[in-house]
């Protein structure tokens, strides 16, 4: 079987039309948001859990109710939101990243904490299900890859942003003030798509029947799993970086800040490699960026605890990181155009199946083998999905021709 979707007729005859680029950025500018508030908890974690009284892996699992509940709602919202205009879901859900962030800020104890992350996962969930079929019926087919990059700019931005600016205002004004933050970034992004998002009509053909016939592509199920290896690796392990930053290379706030943004930068660097490298191999640029992942990682659990080698090695991971997921979205581009719904949603809870799984992984390592077992962890993990790609992409072409 053919896997090439253009040799398969994938790719659907879409009428030219005027490119909507401000509705585009307003997706960027939202997905910074959603991704920014993501992110918090992996730069806030001492302070919450000091705050609210439980212990670095109990708190962590404020990533894990995010990435749980994102992985059942991305599907759900798309079938279960397939009457509705995609423009009032879509503002819905930045509607929801708004009143989680500011529930998260006024949080009286841990289950509080927990329900503003679940509500959190519901809006995260539902617009990485949408946003690739959202891009396509903003600009026309031959943009795509630019409204992408532009799209991906929002998590580039705040993989920049989010980690060292939380730990900052966390230090300055409280870890409550950065989920304040992430709340006006939310209500700027509405008002942004408020006024700038056509009507956008629901097709109604995502649902679990097309899901299905997705799922049975072998490039898809292929993706799919080494999403699920390299993602739950990567996130094992950043889930734990500022408690792992404090306690073995000992750097104080400054200094984590510092790191976390030398690993923003290398994200937004990686972002830019990836989407180079995906115009060529989009395999290629999968195993570059989770190999790259598994031996900064390694170097981590390994030798940590130098300062120059936690530095050097945490700004490669970011970059590596970076070159993800704009590398995983071309391969589902060219693996199901046609379904672009059902395969975004399909991606959307591998990731967040990946992203919870990761973290409570990662809670029971640290609880059990303390900090730098969870990179030993997140390293092999990364390889394993290095291989996975590596050696049976090769496998499925070579079946398919």
């Amino acid at each position: 079987m053919n896997i090439n979707p253009e040799a398969n007729g994938f790719h659907a005859n879409k009428k030219e039309a005027d490119p909507a680029w401000a509705g585009v950025v307003s997706l960027s500018l939202g997905v910074f948001g959603l991704v920014t508030a993501e992110f918090l908890p992996a730069s806030l974690l001492t302070p919450i859990s000091q705050d609210l009284h439980v212990s670095i892996g109990a708190a962590g699992q404020s990533v894990t109710m995010t990435a749980v509940i994102g992985a059942i709602a991305g599907p759900a919202i798309v079938i279960g939101t397939s009457r509705f205009d995609r423009r009032l879901t879509l503002l819905g859900l930045t509607a929801l990243l708004v009143v989680s962030s500011l529930l998260a800020a006024f949080s009286d104890g841990l289950a509080t904490l927990l329900v503003a992350r679940g509500l959190l996962g519901i809006a995260l969930g539902g617009f990485w299900a949408m946003s690739l079929a959202l891009a396509m019926r903003l600009v026309p087919e031959r943009l795509m890859p630019r409204a992408m990059a532009i799209i991906m700019t929002g998590v580039s931005v705040a993989t920049v942003c989010a980690a060292p600016v939380g730990a900052w205002v966390g230090e300055a004004y409280g870890w409550r003030s950065a989920f304040v933050i992430a709340a006006a970034v939310g209500g700027l992004a509405f008002i942004a798509q408020l006024l700038t998002l056509p009507a956008m009509p629901s097709t109604g053909a995502a649902g679990l029947g097309t899901m299905a016939t997705v799922l049975r592509r072998p490039a898809i199920r292929l993706g799919l799993l080494t999403v699920l290896l390299v993602v739950a690796g990567h996130f094992a392990g950043f889930t734990f970086i500022r408690p792992f930053l404090e306690t073995v290379p000992h750097f104080g706030v400054e200094g984590i800040s510092v790191v976390l943004l030398a690993f923003g930068i290398g994200g937004f660097l990686g972002n830019l490699f990836g989407g180079f490298v995906s115009e060529r191999s989009t395999a290629l640029s999968i195993v570059i960026a989770a190999t790259g992942i598994a031996a900064t990682t390694m170097a981590l659990a390994l030798a940590g605890n130098l300062a120059s080698v936690a530095f050097v090695a945490t700004a490669l991971w970011g970059f590596s990181f970076g070159a993800l997921p704009v590398s995983v979205q071309s391969f589902v581009t060219q693996a199901a155009s046609d379904e672009a719904e059902s395969a975004g949603a399909l991606m959307l809870t591998t990731f967040q199946v990946a992203i919870s799984s990761g973290a409570a992984i990662g809670g029971f390592i640290v609880e059990a083998q303390g900090l730098a077992g969870v990179f030993g962890f997140a390293a092999i993990a990364a390889l394993c999905g290095s291989l996975v790609i590596g050696v049976l992409s090769r496998r499925t072409v070579a079946v398919a021709s």
